[in-house]
């Protein structure tokens, strides 16, 4: 191959072009030795800002994680917004599973990008981390993917992590109107979704959790269809009317009274209430408070979207005894503010009652007329809720749930006999239950709930002067019925007869 004599050879160019590339990348380390990282990249900022600006129509928003020295709940909805938009092109990612997490997450990391489309509008996000010489993950690191974790902009190294949202600058007003509380109603629902629900008890006035694992859902409550629906229609209804509680100048808060025999399902329907709301659950027992100011520090350590439960509250204490007399010897602040019925009413629905949202207060007892009426006004109980024995409704979800007999298939043959002698105060569902867990044979353990029931009814009838003089009647009637067909005598329509007909019916 020949080459011109006033062009250079191959040889020279190549020399040349790795001379040249030596010294810019040692001029490349002495500037990154010598010129701190923010002027560096204050330096690279300024000249893109220069370039794009005189350039570009794209505006780029910087989500930072540092609001005024708290966090930024726009970058925590679009730390949880991306991590379901990820691409499956992505080629560095962090991941992370806190020791509450059921599943891994996948967070964007440095210089990762993701496109997005609202509106036929394009969208790109790209996670940066600026300064360190480690390359930081988009969250997740500290418990921040949950809304914990650092505070502010900086992570431990100093690093300076931060979401850009880039876009064509005309369509500004509906990114910030529109896109923004999009993305921060689509990450509630993604929190909600992975929410881990923790049920928390006291130990020494102080609350301590644990994950709330309890199965019950509305689905396996032995409860009557329309008083099921009545409490799912009444929950949905509470949740969506936070501009209108807001409105008429109420507390965003709700007061359930479960009321019934013991046995019939009111722990269960409370876990079935944090289930399907996805609300976590403080169990407060009263006869561990001792004032009224300790029942108020409670209030104000326990969490927004949760219930609040006091069961078994007419045993729970004696509110109108527990104001003594100082004794003689003790401090002052032992005996003074002890916890009353007033301080009571105030947590329920008074100024303190107003220190949080969507919150949910449960009283659960075994005898409602125990209770001083104050507690059970609307404003504080909104809706009483009785949790009776088991009908023939609650024994067929039962069934379902134990022996896996669907409403669908053809109704087992002991059923028309299981719906006569269950009808009435009989048996709880806990009761039931207890039978139906006898035997994995459907027969077998409906044949033995058959039989408890007998006995059950028997008793109850016993022990029920009404019922045993209905039984008196009942076998009357049989015995004027045969004497009447027997004998050919008009008995069946003597006063006596039709007397005891009534009764009966």
């Amino acid at each position: 191959m020949f080459f011109s004599k006033d062009l250079p050879s191959p040889t020279s160019v190549f020399t040349a072009y790795a001379s040249m590339a030596g010294y810019m990348m040692m001029i490349r380390s002495m500037a990154h030795e010598l010129i701190p990282a923010p002027i560096q990249d204050f330096i690279y900022r300024t000249l893109r800002s220069l370039f794009f600006r005189a350039s570009s129509s794209t505006l780029t928003l910087t989500i930072d994680d540092d609001n005024m020295g708290m966090n930024n709940e726009i970058y925590r909805a679009a730390q949880t917004y991306l991590s379901t938009k990820i691409s499956p092109d992505a080629v560095r990612l962090r991941i992370s599973k806190g020791h509450k997490d059921k599943h891994v997450n996948l967070y964007l990391s440095d210089g990762e990008i993701v496109n997005d489309v609202y509106e036929d509008v394009q969208l790109v996000w790209r996670f940066v981390t600026d300064g360190g010489d480690k390359k930081s993950g988009g969250g997740g690191v500290g418990g921040r993917g949950g809304g914990g974790g650092r505070r502010g902009g900086m992570d431990d190294d100093g690093r300076s992590e931060y979401f850009e949202l880039s876009f064509d600058k005309k369509h500004k007003d509906l990114i910030l109107s529109s896109y923004i509380p999009y993305i921060e109603s689509k990450a509630k629902e993604i929190r909600d979704e992975r929410r881990i629900l923790m049920l928390h008890s006291l130990n020494s006035l102080r609350w301590e959790s644990v994950i709330l694992e309890h199965p019950s859902t509305f689905e396996t409550m032995a409860m009557e269809d329309d008083l099921k629906r009545g409490v799912i229609e009444d929950l949905d209804r509470f949740i969506r009317r936070k501009e209108f509680y807001k409105r008429v100048g109420k507390a965003w808060k709700r007061g359930y009274l479960l009321y019934g025999p013991p046995g019939t399902g009111k722990s269960s329907l409370v876990a079935a209430m944090a289930n399907y709301l996805k609300f976590d659950v403080y169990d407060l027992q009263l006869a561990s408070v001792m004032r009224d100011s300790d029942l108020r520090r409670l209030l104000l350590a326990t969490r927004n979207r949760s219930i609040l439960v006091i069961e078994d509250i007419d045993c729970a204490v004696d509110l109108p005894n527990r104001v003594e007399q100082p004794v003689e010897g003790k401090n002052r602040g032992e005996s003074q503010g002890p916890l009353t019925l007033s301080g009571l009413l105030n947590f329920i629905d008074g100024l303190w009652s107003s220190c949080g949202d969507e919150r949910i207060i449960i009283f659960t007892t075994n005898h409602k007329d125990r209770l001083d009426p104050a507690l059970l006004r609307p404003g504080r109980m909104d809706m009483h809720i009785y949790m009776g024995h088991c009908s023939f409704q609650g024994f067929k979800t039962l069934a379902s749930n134990y022996l896996g007999l669907s409403d669908a298939a053809m109704p087992h043959r002991l059923y028309p006999e299981i719906e006569r002698l269950i009808d009435g105060e009989v048996m709880t569902p806990a009761q039931v239950a207890e039978e139906l867990m006898k035997s994995e044979d459907a027969d077998v353990a409906l044949e033995g709930l058959v039989n408890v029931l007998e006995k059950m009814r028997l008793k109850s009838e016993e022990s029920n002067p009404v019922m045993t003089k209905k039984k008196e009647s009942r076998l009357e009637i049989k015995e004027i019925r045969l004497r009447s067909d027997t004998e050919g005598s008009p008995r069946k329509n003597s006063k006596r007869f039709k007397k005891l007909v009534l009764f009966w019916t």
